[in-house]
């Protein structure tokens, strides 16, 4: 760092990092003609809970049901492979080798995002698909299925994974959602009504404080002082822990320059402590604080670290509540937006932190003495896929609030009606699918005898003491202190 450099324009189209941003604004333009008239990439396949198999997958726009599930899934197949071959051969990968091991990768993993949907492992609400009982994981349970086979093969199989790790690009795959996932927020806000939002407002914030000075510094100083873990693996371990899991963790690697293993080590960590917490936090918060249901809410919003299982706590928090007591019908829906409230402003502010955390590896922690540091640093630093999330966040932002602006409150949700089709359902689709391509290449890259020189059994203990020894409860009382008593407005 210590000799002056100019700009590496080459990086714009030989990184990675770059590479996510194009494919996510390629995408994410291409969905939004949806909003405007022209259904461009309503083909995109999506994974339904189902209980019969033929009702599995489908189109994701009812304007492509022609193609039937089969064909949604060879189309969009065919168009990710171009749209990722052709950044692969920019960015100087072996094309063919390439081509051939995302064939097999998708492939796999689409047939695992599948069995992650069957309802009696996702469904929240068996009764509705005529079961007696489901695991309660949310289709979010095939990013499991696909880290589980992709652990398998990368270990048990690991002349065939060879083979695919030309294709296994998790880094790649989950920048790429990370630049969609912020349209997916950036639509939620403007379908609350504004009194409400403004009341939510001030919560999300508190909720910001909490997960990134008051978690962050705790994970942090815990990996460091009782663990022994170096800077590298405390940063990402810290985000990954408090703020929003498999998003935050990868954006402070890419900020801090971590190797690519402590990513996604981490990542690996999040999605199954998020799935065990699914499994009985909302039970627990359903028992303990049925006479608090906001901050029952909340609290699935600031204890539970991934997006889908966060809102699936609080969508099974909101039912068994307003189920089980009469009494507090009128906030249906309104428990939900507590948990996605509190979890939206986190999300948000994902890219800030990267930033803060880029500026002081380069200025404090890895600076040298005498050694002068170039500004361009900073800027090399930044993960620039982050630029993507914050693009897309705003301009959804923007255009849905001018949209929700313009039309009576009762009429809202139809006005926004193509703007959700757009991102809802094309841009959401394409995010969960890069999700799912996450998962399994994280498996399939990853050694056991790796990761066990690498310390995954002390990461998991740090995660489990963290995350059950103060993370949970503190998020119990800042929700407690922020919600508490707030649903009588909603009950005058």
């Amino acid at each position: 760092m210590a000799e002056e450099r100019g700009i590496d324009w080459s990086s714009l189209w030989k990184k990675e990092d770059w590479w996510a941003f194009w494919l996510g604004m390629l995408l994410f333009f291409l969905c939004l003609a949806a909003a405007y008239g022209a259904d461009i990439m309503g083909w995109v396949v999506k994974a339904n809970v189902w209980v019969d198999p033929a009702k599995a997958m489908a189109p994701s726009s009812s304007n492509y049901e022609f193609l039937g599930p089969i064909g949604a899934w060879i189309v969009t197949y065919i168009v990710l492979l171009i749209l990722t071959s052709i950044g692969a051969a920019a960015m100087g990968w072996r094309v063919s080798k390439f081509a051939a091991g995302f064939t097999v990768i998708f492939f796999l993993t689409w047939i695992c995002w599948v069995i992650g949907h069957n309802a009696w492992i996702a469904a929240t609400k068996p009764e509705a698909y005529n079961l007696p009982w489901s695991a309660h994981m949310t289709g979010e349970a095939g990013y499991i299925v696909a880290l589980i086979l992709g652990l398998l093969i990368g270990n048990f199989a690991k002349g065939f994974a060879e083979q695919l790790k030309e294709a296994a690009k998790p880094e790649w795959f989950i920048k790429t959602a990370i630049v969609l996932l912020g349209a997916v927020v950036g639509l939620k806000a403007p379908s609350v009504p504004p009194e409400i939002l403004y009341n939510f407002l001030f919560r999300g914030l508190c909720a910001i404080v909490e997960a990134y000075l008051l978690y962050w510094a705790l994970v942090y100083w815990v990996a460091r002082r009782y663990f022994g873990f170096s800077r590298e693996w405390a940063a990402p371990l810290a985000s990954g822990i408090s703020i929003c899991g498999v998003s935050a963790a990868i954006a402070t690697g890419g900020a801090i320059r971590a190797r690519p293993v402590v990513p996604v080590m981490v990542a690996s960590l999040v999605i199954v402590f998020a799935v065990v917490e699914l499994l009985f936090i909302p039970f627990l918060a359903v028992e303990t604080l049925w006479n608090q249901p906001l901050v029952a809410g909340a609290w699935m919003g600031l204890a539970v670290k991934t997006d889908g299982a966060a809102a699936a706590s609080g969508e099974i928090v909101d039912a068994l509540i307003t189920g089980l007591h009469p009494e507090y019908a009128a906030l249906e829906g309104w428990i939900l937006n507590a948990a996605i409230i509190t979890k939206i402003f986190i999300d948000i502010f994902i890219g800030v932190w990267a930033f803060i955390l880029a500026v002081i590896w380069v200025y404090y922690i890895e600076r040298k003495p005498g050694e002068k540091v170039e500004k361009l640093e900073i800027w090399y630093r930044f993960p620039k896929f982050v630029i993507g999330y914050f693009l897309t966040f705003l301009i959804i932002l923007y255009l849905a609030s001018g949209i929700a602006g313009s039309v009576p409150p009762d009429q809202v949700s139809q006005a926004l009606a193509p703007m959700k089709l757009a991102v809802s359902s094309e841009m959401n689709g394409f995010r969960r699918i890069f999700f799912a391509l996450t998962f399994f290449s994280i498996g399939l890259i990853s050694d056991f005898s790796t990761l066990r020189r690498e310390g995954i059994g002390r990461l998991a203990l740090v995660y489990f003491i963290c995350l059950f020894g103060f993370i949970i409860w503190i998020g119990l009382l800042i929700s407690w202190l922020f919600f508490h008593d707030v649903h009588l407005l909603f009950l005058k």
